[in-house]
């Protein structure tokens, strides 16, 4: 496989619990995961002066006389890990179809590495197989993307359409990447929920896509489902977009954030850490809420987030 599809190396260390100072080997941070730790490199930062891979210039869209989405503006250069955040209704899964091709803008222009993407263009046999096996989508529910009679031939489908002519090794490698490797030859309405996302996201990645976008990838698994993803996603050294509406979990999904109001314009764009500290901004998107708490006889109302854990 390419280097650039190999999963990023661990250098693993168990160190004591409470552990919290990086050792002073060039190493730059430390996750805990069951009472261990791996200790990681850093990935290394987009180069600024590069060329764009995905470029949206003043999009909107309406779906009838509904706006789903207000100007639009941000590019996403090679590498880069973006998270998507918005509350439900946002605009947020407009959005990322708009970057598959999958609509086009109602106003606007969506470029993809500098060339603008519109059906007609799409139409370009050259260009369409391009942009197809180059930009994937993880859609939110995965039985969408299900329809083949085994776990093996969903995951082959891609490769063969494309004509390739490794399609048993990618298919292999790939299942065996996210853990599917037993199930080659189940149909895959027979999996887990869990199970069958892995198997989408191994369809996509037998194609070897320079872009992953990912729709709310861990709306519907379980917390430990949820952290292999995590795990798995940090590991790809491709560019990716994922959509969430968890705060606590944005982090752990990407550096940038990109953040869509409740009026379907672009409120934020820039580190997801400066994100977090602005409750106002996080209200304002309808991502942090108020409730009451009860403390014995005391009652008080604050802003509150949810951890994903």
């Amino acid at each position: 496989m390419p280097d650039s599809y190999a999963l990023k190396r661990y250098d693993s260390a168990t160190l004591p619990v409470g552990f919290s100072t990086p050792p002073s080997d060039g190493f730059n941070c430390c996750f805990k995961a069951e009472m261990r730790y791996r200790v990681i490199h850093p990935d290394p930062a987009p180069a600024s002066d590069s060329e764009p891979m995905l470029e949206v210039i003043g999009v909107g869209h309406r779906y009838g006389a509904v706006e789903v989405l207000r100007d639009i503006s941000f590019a996403i250069r090679p590498g880069e890990k973006v998270v998507l955040l918005g509350c439900n209704g946002s605009g947020k899964s407009t959005l990322l179809k708009i970057l598959n091709g999958l609509i086009a803008p109602g106003s606007g222009q969506f470029r993809y590495q500098t060339e603008e993407i519109t059906p007609t263009r799409l139409k370009s046999p050259d260009l369409h197989r391009r942009f197809r096996g180059e930009v994937a989508l993880l859609f939110q529910n995965p039985d969408a993307m299900l329809f083949n009679p085994s776990v093996f031939d969903e995951i082959a489908f891609g490769p063969r359409q494309m004509g390739l002519d490794d399609v048993a090794q990618r298919v292999r490698h790939w299942a065996d990447q996210v853990g599917v490797g037993a199930h080659l030859q189940r149909p895959p309405f027979t999996l887990s929920g869990g199970e069958k996302q892995k198997v989408c996201l191994a369809a996509l990645l037998a194609l070897e896509p320079k872009v992953l976008l990912l729709d709310e990838p861990t709306a519907a698994l379980d917390p430990r489902s949820t952290g292999w993803l995590v795990d798995f996603l940090g590991g790809l050294n491709i560019t990716t977009v994922t959509t969430t509406h968890n705060l606590s979990l944005a982090p752990e999904l990407g550096k940038r954030g990109l953040v869509l109001g409740e009026d379907h314009s672009l409120i934020h764009d820039g580190p997801i850490q400066a994100l977090l500290a602005d409750m106002e901004k996080l209200a304002a998107a309808n991502l942090v809420h108020t409730h009451r708490h009860r403390h014995g006889n005391l009652e008080h109302r604050h802003t509150h987030v949810h951890d994903w854990q």
